[in-house]
């Protein structure tokens, strides 16, 4: 019997350097010998190396914005200097509690969207400068505006308005303020100077020097100063600071500047413009020419509200160079 094991046992291990690189395990059952034909892992690792999972493409849960959140809200935002846009939400809660207060007024009841100028002021519901409606349908919860007013404040209530002209507010804006159309005049007012000192600058540009005159009669001396050489023929001192005598010859060259300021205000309002009272258009605009000779020029600009409790002074400061 030993020898019957001891033979098997050999033939057990002939047999295992034989099939090593694909025999993982070897049993022997009642004398017989059995063997699991599987590869080693070496093998298996090697064949995984070369494998490629296949693509699945995913896509980002996209979720959709809710009709509404519950919330009663009246949001106002600019597009540009003519046309603002209204968008709002009105919460069944707040809809049937006016239309229980109001009873049988509520299906007489239009439908409004009631904007305000309030331009320069601290809007209390009643103190606007003036206000326009809209009808708008029972269905809208957006709406655009054309207020025609660049540079001004704006705010909105959505209301119903009843057949004897009362209006009741369910919901009121923020408040938003259209860009002006053209160059803004705003000039940080930590720049102004005093009247006599505008004065010597400006003389100073146009070659008065530093005895520039100052008080009532300066603005003549220098248009005199500007104008005078020019109308003589010859070119000014403020055009090149070198002199030729022109006269000799035929070819000539005069460059000179100009400065527009415009501005607006309220039509009832006073304004001045280095101290002199410029007179307003009907819709409170006002637009003044200066010329404009090398050096800085300082030009303060003040209103007036038409009770005298208001005031606001804005300077543009202007600086040329000619080469």
């Amino acid at each position: 019997m030993k020898r019957i094991f001891k033979k098997i046992k050999e033939k057990i291990q002939s047999i295992k350097k034989k099939i090593k690189p694909k025999v993982q395990k070897i049993k022997v059952k009642k004398g017989k010998i059995e063997f699991e034909d599987i590869f080693p892992k070496e093998t298996k690792v090697e064949e995984t190396k070369y494998y490629t999972p296949p693509f699945v493409k995913r896509y980002p849960k996209v979720e959709e914005l809710p009709q509404g959140y519950g919330e009663d809200k009246l949001v106002l935002q600019t597009r540009d200097p003519w046309w603002i846009h209204a968008y709002w939400e009105l919460t069944p809660f707040t809809y049937e509690k006016v239309k229980s207060e109001l009873k049988e007024n509520f299906s007489k009841a239009k439908k409004v969207l009631r904007v305000y100028d309030i331009t320069n002021i601290i809007f209390d519901g009643t103190n606007a400068h003036r206000y326009f409606d809209i009808q708008i349908n029972d269905y809208a919860n957006n709406w655009y505006i054309d207020v025609g007013g660049p540079g001004r404040s704006w705010c909105v209530d959505l209301g119903l308005k009843l057949p004897d002209n009362r209006f009741i507010t369910l919901i009121r804006s923020n408040v938003v303020h259209t860009p002006l159309d053209g160059p803004s005049w705003i000039t940080d007012e930590e720049w102004m100077i005093p009247e006599d000192v505008f004065a010597r600058l400006y003389g100073m540009g146009v070659g008065l020097g530093l005895s520039s005159p100052v008080g009532k009669g300066w603005q003549e001396e220098v248009k005199k100063k500007i104008w005078q050489p020019l109308a003589s023929g010859a070119l000014a001192s403020m055009v090149s600071p070198v002199k030729k005598e022109i006269k000799k010859r035929k070819f000539w060259l005069v460059v000179n500047t100009e400065l527009i300021v415009y501005g607006a205000t309220e039509p009832d309002a006073t304004v001045y413009v280095q101290g002199k009272h410029i007179p307003l258009r009907p819709d409170g605009t006002f637009s003044l020419r200066f010329a404009l000779p090398d050096g800085k020029q300082v030009i303060p600009v003040k209103g007036v509200s038409n009770d005298r409790l208001e005031e606001r002074t804005i300077t543009p400061i202007v600086t040329k160079e000619t080469r």
